[in-house]
C-alpha cells in the first residue's frame, strides 16, 4: 500500500439541493488561490456540471468521489490522483449532507464520504429568514451521524450583525466554529434547468460573479480555523499501482457546447491504456479528425439540434465511420445524437447521424434516475453476460427504440429495464457508464 502525505482538506456540505454549495465552493477555492495554497477540487457524487465549474475557476480537472460506482478504493485513488502538486483540497458535496442511495443506509451520501475518506465537513446554511433557529438546526446535522465529522459552518445569505450573534452562539453551545458569513448577494445565483445547473460556457461574466462572491467570503473567513479543521484530515492510502495492457491507438472524443459530460477517471483510463486522445466539435468541426475511434459523451445536444443538424458534413463522416466498423461508444446525449431524429422542447425535428435506429422525444418527468448496474443480454463485442459495469442515468428524453442490448438495474430499487443498441461495432444508450467499473469493456474497445 502506498500512503500519501496528508492533503489538508474539506467536503462542503449542506441540509439540502439549492443552498449555495457550487457557488460557495468556487468562491472558496478562488479564495484560496489569492491567498497562495494550490487547491484541488473535487465532487461528491455523479455530477457532471459541478466539477465543469471547478475546472472553469480552476484550470485544472476537477474528479467525481463516487463511493457507488468507484468503491473506497476507487476513491481513494481519485483524490490521490487529484492532489499531484496539489495544497489543499476541497470537495463539493452532494444533494443534502445525509442523502445518498437509499434512505436507510445513506449510502454515497456526502456523510459516507467523509467518514470513508477520513476527511472533514462544513456545512452551509442557508440562513435567510432565521435566527436562533439556526443553532438548532446545525445541532441536528452534528447529532445525527454516529460520527461527528461536521467541524465547522459557512452562514450563507445572512446580515454581518446577525452572523455576529450566531457565531458566538454556535461556538459556545455547539463547540464549532463559524468560517465565514455570508450576506445576501444578488449576483451571486447560478441558474438551473432540467438536468441542473446551465453550463459555465452559458454564464457571462462567471469568473467575475466568483470573484465578487470570493471577495465578499474573504472579508470575514477565519482562515485559522478552516487550516485547523483541513490539516485535521486523515492519510489516504491506496494500493500500489497497477499495470494495464497498451493499445496504440486514437481515440476522438467529443466535446463542445452540446457533448460535454464525461467523467475524468474515464479519460485518464483510456490513457493509462496507452490510448491517445484527440477532442473534437460535432457542433463546429467540418468531420472527425484522423481517429480509429469515436466516443461521444453526454450533454445538452437538445439545445443545439439545429446546429448538429445543420453540420452535415460532420453526420456524414460519422455514419462513413459506422459504416467502416470503427468502434463507437455513445451514452445518453451521444446516443440521440447516433439516431435517425432528435425533437427539442420547442417540438421542432431534425436529422441527426441516422447511425442507429429511432427518435428521441423530450418527456415531462425524469425517465430514469440513479445508480445503475448493467450487463449484456447475450454477448457482444464490449460486453459479456457475465460482466458488470456501474454507470448513473439522469434523463428526460425517451427514445422510440432504447435498445435491447443490455439489461440495466436501478441499485436502489432493484428494478430492471432494456437498454443499449449494439449494433456492428457501435454500442450505445442513455447509462452514462462508469469505465473503471469494467476495465474489460475498454479493452475490447481498444483492442479491436
Amino acid at each position: 500500500m502506498e500512503k500519501m502525505k496528508v492533503l489538508p482538506r474539506v467536503l462542503l456540505c449542506a441540509p439540502k439541493s439549492g443552498s449555495g454549495k457550487t457557488l460557495i465552493t468556487c468562491a472558496l477555492l478562488r479564495a484560496l488561490v489569492k491567498k497562495g495554497f494550490d487547491p484541488c477540487a473535487f465532487k461528491c457524487g455523479p455530477d457532471f456540471i459541478d466539477p465543469m465549474f471547478h475546472r472553469t475557476v480552476l484550470g485544472i480537472p476537477s474528479r467525481n468521489l463516487d463511493l457507488i460506482m468507484a468503491g473506497e478504493e476507487g476513491v481513494k485513488a481519485s483524490m490521490w490522483a487529484g492532489a499531484v502538486g496539489c495544497g489543499f483540497g476541497v470537495i463539493e458535496g452532494v444533494m443534502g449532507f445525509y442523502d445518498g442511495l437509499g434512505i436507510e443506509e445513506g449510502l454515497g451520501s456526502s456523510y459516507d464520504l467523509c467518514v470513508r475518506t477520513g476527511t472533514p465537513a462544513i456545512l452551509i446554511v442557508d440562513a435567510k429568514g432565521m435566527s436562533t433557529s439556526v443553532v438548532a438546526m446545525i445541532k441536528g446535522y452534528l447529532e445525527y451521524g454516529k460520527e461527528r465529522v461536521i467541524k465547522g459552518v459557512i452562514l450563507n445569505r445572512v446580515s454581518r450583525a446577525v452572523a455576529s450573534e450566531l457565531s458566538v452562539m454556535i461556538r459556545n453551545e455547539l463547540g464549532i466554529p463559524v468560517i465565514a458569513a455570508l450576506p445576501v448577494i444578488k449576483e451571486g445565483i447560478l441558474e438551473s434547468r432540467h438536468l441542473g445547473l446551465v453550463l459555465p460556457s452559458e454564464i457571462p461574466e462567471l469568473l467575475t460573479k466568483v470573484d465578487r462572491v470570493s471577495d465578499e467570503l474573504l472579508k470575514s473567513i477565519d482562515m485559522d480555523a478552516l487550516m485547523q479543521i483541513a490539516e485535521s484530515a486523515e492519510n489516504i492510502e491506496v494500493a500500489d499501482k497497477k499495470s494495464y495492457p497498451q493499445f496504440d491507438v486514437t481515440v476522438g472524443v467529443a466535446r463542445d457546447e452540446a457533448f460535454c459530460f464525461y467523467y475524468e477517471e474515464n479519460l485518464e483510463l483510456l490513457e493509462k491504456m496507452g490510448a491517445r486522445i484527440k477532442f473534437f466539435s460535432p457542433i463546429h468541426d467540418e468531420r472527425l479528425p484522423d481517429v480509429s475511434r469515436l466516443i461521444i459523451g453526454g450533454g445538452y445536444p437538445e439545445l443545439y439540434a439545429k446546429e448538429l443538424s445543420g453540420n452535415e458534413s460532420m453526420l456524414r463522416s460519422i455514419r462513413e465511420a459506422a459504416d467502416s466498423g470503427m468502434p463507437i461508444l455513445a451514452e445518453c446525449g451521444g446516443f440521440l445524437y447516433l439516431q435517425e431524429k432528435l425533437t427539442d422542447k420547442e417540438g421542432r425535428t431534425f436529422d441527426m447521424a441516422g447511425v442507429l435506429k429511432g427518435s428521441s422525444h423530450m418527456t415531462d418527468k425524469l425517465s430514469h434516475f440513479g445508480y445503475v448496474s448493467a450487463y449484456a443480454n447475450a454477448d457482444n463485442v464490449y460486453l459479456k453476460e457475465t460482466d458488470r459495469v456501474r454507470g448513473h442515468e439522469f434523463h428526460y428524453y425517451d427514445t422510440t427504440d432504447n435498445g435491447e442490448a443490455v439489461t440495466v438495474t436501478k441499485l436502489s430499487s432493484g428494478k430492471s429495464w432494456s437498454g443499449y443498441q449494439a449494433v456492428n461495432n457501435v454500442f450505445a444508450g442513455f447509462a452514462h457508464l462508469y469505465y473503471p467499473s469494467c476495465e474489460k469493456l475498454i479493452e475490447r474497445f481498444l483492442g479491436m
